[in-house]
C-alpha cells in the first residue's frame, strides 16, 4: 500500500503552496518535492522565498518562514494526469474544510489543473485570480515537475518572484 504524505501546515500562513497530489517518491519518502527531477525547493529558494535551498527531508523548516504545503488530491500518482475527474470532485470538500480550518492568506496552486477543478473555470491565467478561494487568495504558479517541461527554471523564478514579490 502507498503511504500518503502529510500536510506541512498551520494556521494564518502567508502562502500554502498546493500541488495536485503526490508523486509515487514524494508519498514513499514522506516528503514533499522529493522527486529528483521536481524544482519546487530550487525554485523556491531562486525567488527568494527561503534563504537557502531547502532539502525535501528538512520539508517542514519551510513552515519557519509562513509558508506551508498540501495537494488538493491525496492520492500519490506518477503523474497528476493520472487523476481522475472524480478524485477532484471527491477531494473538494476536504480541501475547503481544511482551508477555512487553516486560513492561509494566499493559496499558491500549483499548476492550474487543480484550480480549474475546484473553481469549475475553464479559462485561467496564470498570477493572481480575481476570485478568493474560503477567504484566501489565490495565485496560480507553474507546476515545477520536471514533467512539466513547458517552463524553464528561469520562467519558474520568474513567476513564483511575481508572488514573492506580492507578499512582501
Amino acid at each position: 500500500m502507498t503511504q500518503m504524505l502529510t500536510d506541512i501546515i498551520t494556521k494564518n500562513l502567508n502562502v500554502l503552496f498546493c500541488g495536485i497530489n503526490p508523486g509515487l517518491k514524494s508519498a514513499s519518502d514522506g516528503h514533499h518535492f522529493s522527486g529528483r527531477s521536481n524544482r519546487f525547493w530550487k525554485v523556491l529558494h531562486q525567488s527568494g522565498f527561503t534563504p537557502q535551498q531547502i532539502n525535501p527531508e528538512n520539508d517542514t523548516a519551510i513552515l519557519d518562514l509562513g509558508y506551508g504545503l498540501t495537494t488538493a488530491v491525496a492520492r500519490p500518482t506518477t503523474r497528476a494526469d493520472e487523476l481522475s475527474k472524480e478524485e477532484f470532485k471527491d477531494a473538494i470538500e476536504i480541501f475547503k474544510n481544511k482551508i477555512k480550518e487553516f486560513q492561509p492568506q494566499y493559496i499558491a496552486f500549483l499548476g492550474k489543473a487543480a484550480y480549474k477543478a475546484f473553481s469549475g473555470k475553464k479559462q485561467i491565467l496564470w498570477g493572481l485570480q480575481s476570485d478568493d478561494f474560503c477567504g484566501a487568495k489565490v495565485w496560480i504558479l507553474p507546476n515545477p515537475s520536471g514533467l512539466n517541461r513547458g517552463f524553464t527554471i528561469d520562467d519558474l523564478v520568474t513567476h513564483y518572484t511575481e508572488l514573492y514579490q506580492e507578499i512582501h
